[in-house]
């Protein structure tokens, strides 16, 4: 019996090593062919769908997902880079106008954004808020503990008469 166990156990472990593994393969990411005229051209595309963030996927770039969305939003970057020749803050703009701020990795400041920019430092304050509270608590449930006899030798301690 321990033997067949055993043996399922290495079966599962090499079945589950060999999905991981295709996985890892699969994960490589989306090859799209598009023509350029220029190697710069090509830099600028590679950078742009680096910097938009896929609708559909959350937080991978359109450069790495293969939601038929991001392939819709390549093909609309290599037109409007090559075809229509618009600069990369005008494919931005173009970009954010249709998707929202939502697409872009790096939002801008404003009233709708303003929580997405300021929580870190909200959090942050919290925590050391509650730090200190739990803290100051502590100590005071601590000296509460203290019967009167070690509350009159810290007294003395500390010089409070």
């Amino acid at each position: 019996m321990y033997l067949f166990f055993n043996r399922l156990v290495k079966a599962i472990a090499l079945f589950a090593l060999l999905l991981g593994i295709s996985g890892v393969l699969q994960a490589s990411g989306p090859v799209d062919v598009f023509d350029f005229s220029s190697e710069k051209q090509k830099f600028r595309y590679k950078n742009l769908i680096e910097e938009f963030r896929c609708p559909k996927c959350l937080n991978i770039n359109i450069a790495g997902s293969d939601a038929p969305i991001a392939q819709d939003l390549r093909r609309t970057v290599h037109r409007l880079l090559v075809e229509e020749g618009m600069s990369d803050d005008e494919i931005r703009g173009y970009l954010q106008e249709r998707y929202g701020d939502f697409v872009l990795y790096d939002p801008p400041l404003t009233k709708k954004t303003w929580l997405i920019w300021f929580m870190p430092v909200l959090f942050l304050i919290s925590g050391f808020l509650l730090i200190y509270s739990l803290q100051k608590r502590s100590v005071s449930q601590s000296i509460k503990e203290l019967s009167q006899s070690d509350r009159e030798k810290l007294r003395n301690i500390v010089g409070d008469r």
